[in-house]
C-alpha cells in the first residue's frame, strides 16, 4: 500500500523502524508521516468523530483539519498527517475531543 513511485516527487525512505498502532507492531519508514506509515499497513480509520462516532480517515493531509488527530505517545490531539514517526512510538485512535494523560 506504500508508494513507491511518483512521476514529480522523489523522497528518501530513509531507515525501517518498528512502531506501535493500537498496541500491535508495525514497521515504517523514519522519512514519512504516521499517516502515511499506517495507510501503508492498512490503516485507514484513524479517529472517531466526537458526538456520532463516525470513523474518520486522512482528509487533507497538510494539517488544516482535524480527521487525523490521535494518540501518540499518549498525547492526544496529535496532526498524524504531518508528523514524522519514529521508533518504538505509540499511536491510539483518538475517540472524540481526547484527554490529556493525568
Amino acid at each position: 500500500m506504500r508508494i513507491k513511485e511518483h512521476p514529480i516527487l522523489k523522497w528518501d525512505k530513509g531507515n525501517k523502524v518498528k512502531f506501535y498502532f493500537e498496541g500491535n507492531e508495525l514497521e515504517g519508514y523514519e522519512t514519512e508521516t504516521i499517516a502515511a506509515a499506517l495507510h501503508a499497513n492498512g490503516i485507514r480509520v484513524l479517529r472517531e468523530s466526537e458526538e456520532l462516532h463516525r470513523p474518520r480517515g486522512l482528509y487533507c493531509a497538510i494539517g488544516n483539519c482535524s480527521s487525523c488527530l490521535m494518540v501518540v505517545d499518549g498525547v492526544p490531539n496529535v496532526r498524524v498527517c504531518v508528523v514524522k514517526l519514529t521508533k518504538g512510538m505509540k499511536v491510539e485512535k483518538q475517540l472524540g475531543k481526547g484527554e490529556l494523560p493525568k
